[in-house]
């Protein structure tokens, strides 16, 4: 396929010349597929895109603008920082997304979308608030000081309720 087109050839002749040539020399024999239906979904116009974000892992944020997926994280920031075990890291955090927003915010283009940064203090109180009522509610389980609510067949082990004891 390298070789040029000659000059008395059209591009269909060409084309055609060319694949009959490698239809010949059996260059389509052993395609992987061959003689097997098209898979489903082939009819939509963007089945290539999504069969490349499932083999490449991709997630379908990078095919999201910027500044939703900065809108959707600033939103999800209590859920990304629930199962952070310092404040240290917490902060970290919520520094990274606030370099994310003030890069896009510095970025010229792009529609003017009202985003900003995220106030730190904030987003460690509401942590701290949450840690502290899982440790409550883990120490009340622990000490068995746990609300009359809980039957005593909800308190056996996961062993004894599979048994039926």
């Amino acid at each position: 396929m390298t070789e040029r087109k000659p000059p008395d050839l059209t591009f269909e002749s060409w084309i055609d010349k060319q694949i009959r040539e490698a239809t010949d020399r059996g260059e389509f024999d052993e395609l992987p597929g061959a003689g097997k239906p098209i898979p489903p979904g082939m009819g939509d116009e963007n089945w290539w895109v999504r069969n490349l974000l499932q083999r490449e892992g991709i997630g379908t944020d990078a095919l999201l603008p910027e500044h939703i997926v900065l809108r959707r994280d600033r939103e999800r920031i209590d859920d990304t920082v629930r199962n952070l075990t310092s404040e240290r890291a917490v902060r970290e955090a919520v520094a990274e997304l606030n370099e994310r927003v003030v890069h896009w915010l510095r970025s010229p283009g792009g529609p003017d979308i009202p985003i900003g940064p995220v106030r730190a203090d904030d987003v460690v109180a509401r942590w701290r608030a949450a840690r502290e009522t899982r440790t409550t509610i883990a120490a009340e389980a622990v000490s068995g000081s746990s609300p009359s609510s809980i039957t005593p067949r909800e308190k056996r082990s996961r062993w004894q309720r599979l048994r039926g004891r």
